[in-house]
């Protein structure tokens, strides 16, 4: 579904290590593959960022334990001036550890551990994950890209929110990739413990992070977060994250007309898993004008179909401004396609859900 484009012109990667034969080593693993293809190496962070502005990778691979500039710093550097998907392949990124969350915080895309003991098994494991890896990184921002500016949804009525009524919101679906973690850090906080409608919310990340991710944002916020469960019932004042690795799509329970979660890893072929458009339809389904649709930093356009459901629907649908974002990829998308009902900064977005799920339908 979020794999908008199928065709994959060859991908130019940067390797980025202090080691010459971790340099060499990735550069052999990533070379052979056909579609891919390591334009050039470096050394330490200064050269780093030197080579992306000569040379316009469309992936760069990052150790985080260098000399001088270190990674971390390379990252947010790399974010702030040449944004583009970055892998951190690192002895010190374990699954779930605070130096992997801060990574992601400060933009990744996603992490490769290093196991590169003569003796290990795990080698040809890496490679697989390396390649993988660089494959959805390279083609998230090829659809970046690539997407029409004037695309309209099909259908024979202008694109337009058909069903913009005054309407009681009963969930906030919020869909956010690169740098979305340090910007939920900071939006999650600003609500209430009284909040009276649950928050879904698909965060682009590798396995075993979310739910490590979700206890770090509970301890920081008033509502409840917690890694979504399956076939749970959502309750207000609590936000849950879709497990990585996992669909999260929402439906109104026959019996009683509850909304409850589904967790699956259908339908195979999105790019992401979870899926922001997965999510987003089936909010749109299954409330159409009583949802609100978030779209938050990320490349790509993971979003653009369901939010464009969303405000067919007569849903509320929101989207972090350009200022804010560490990269206006995902809600740049949804704004040309003229799709979003406001863009605000990241600042304004828990005060204009708060606001909407207040109104009620009048007499």
């Amino acid at each position: 579904m979020s794999d908008c484009f199928p065709n994959r012109p060859k991908t130019r990667v940067l390797v980025v290590d202090d080691s010459a034969f971790m340099r060499i080593a990735l550069a052999r693993m990533i070379n052979s593959e056909p579609d891919l293809e390591v334009v050039a190496s470096a050394a330490c962070g200064s050269c780093a960022l030197k080579k992306i502005d000569a040379l316009d990778p469309d992936v760069v691979t990052l150790d985080l334990s260098m000399p001088g500039l270190d990674g971390l710093s390379t990252l947010r550097s790399i974010m702030k001036r040449f944004p583009r998907p970055v892998i951190v392949v690192s002895d010190s990124t374990k699954e779930g550890t605070e130096d992997s969350l801060v990574a992601l915080s400060a933009g990744a895309f996603g992490r490769v551990p290093k196991h590169f003991d003569p003796g290990s098994l795990e080698i040809t494991q890496t490679q697989a994950d390396l390649i993988d890896r660089i494959r959805t990184a390279a083609q998230t921002r090829r659809n970046q890209g690539m997407m029409p500016r004037s695309r309209k949804p099909s259908g024979s009525e202008p694109f337009e929110n058909r069903r913009n009524l005054p309407a009681m919101r009963e969930v906030a679906v919020i869909g956010v990739s690169t740098g979305g973690p340090k910007a939920l850090e900071q939006m999650l906080p600003r609500f209430p413990r009284d909040l009276p409608v649950p928050i879904l919310i698909v965060q682009h990340m590798p396995v075993g992070f979310t739910g490590p991710f979700a206890e770090r944002l509970d301890a920081l916020c008033s509502i409840r977060v917690r890694q979504a469960v399956q076939r749970e019932q959502v309750e207000p004042g609590t936000a849950y994250i879709a497990p990585a690795g996992l669909h999260m799509q929402v439906f109104r329970r026959a019996a009683d007309g509850k909304l409850v979660l589904s967790l699956d890893s259908q339908p195979h072929g999105s790019l992401h898993t979870p899926s922001i458009d997965v999510l987003m339809l089936s909010a749109a389904e299954a409330l159409h004008n009583r949802a609100i649709g978030v779209i938050m930093t990320g490349m790509g356009c993971d979003g653009a179909e369901a939010m464009s459901a969303i405000f067919r629907e007569g849903g509320l649908t929101i989207g972090q401004n350009e200022a804010t974002c560490a990269v206006f990829g995902m809600p740049r998308v949804c704004s040309e396609l003229g799709v979003l009902s406001r863009i605000v900064p990241l600042s304004d977005i828990a005060a204009q859900i708060m606001q909407a799920t207040r109104r009620r339908k009048p007499a």
